[in-house]
């Protein structure tokens, strides 16, 4: 005769995540990563607005060659890319095109002449593209 024995029955539980456990680990990398997502985008605005002092300042020197080369201050930033017929000693082209738009590619305002006895001034209108503003959206003025 056959006897057939059964495995014992042992009470070990696989044990895994509650649902509770899950959510509450998920709600807490969502909070860290809001934080940090939040912080680069500040930072990135921030690198943005140095971004446009830097290349306004770039840019006024750019004007400053042209005025030591040709004798006079630019009608307009195109006459940097390419010569004006009547401009003696134009040894450009002193920028390029894209040079003209600042980094929330909107276009540089060039007046001429500036403000306050100044012979030209340079324009960007911060990350809002509109007059005044604070922080990031503040206007950004060269020389």
């Amino acid at each position: 005769m056959k006897i057939h024995s059964t495995p014992p029955r042992t009470n070990k539980r696989t044990r895994g995540f509650t649902l509770i456990e899950l959510v509450i680990v998920i709600t807490l990398i969502a909070a860290v990563l809001a934080v940090v997502g939040g912080k680069v985008i500040s930072n990135k605005k921030r690198a943005e607005a140095n971004l446009a002092k830097t290349q306004l300042s770039s840019l006024a020197a750019q004007v400053d060659q042209y005025q030591a080369d040709v004798g006079a201050y630019p009608d307009s930033l195109a006459q940097l890319v390419s010569a004006p017929s009547e401009a003696t000693g134009w040894l450009g082209p002193y920028a390029k095109d894209t040079d003209f738009k600042d980094p929330w590619h909107n276009p540089i305002e060039y007046q001429r002449p500036g403000d306050n006895d100044a012979p030209y001034k340079l324009l960007s209108l911060g990350a809002d593209g509109k007059p005044g503003g604070d922080g990031v959206d503040k206007d950004v003025v060269a020389p």
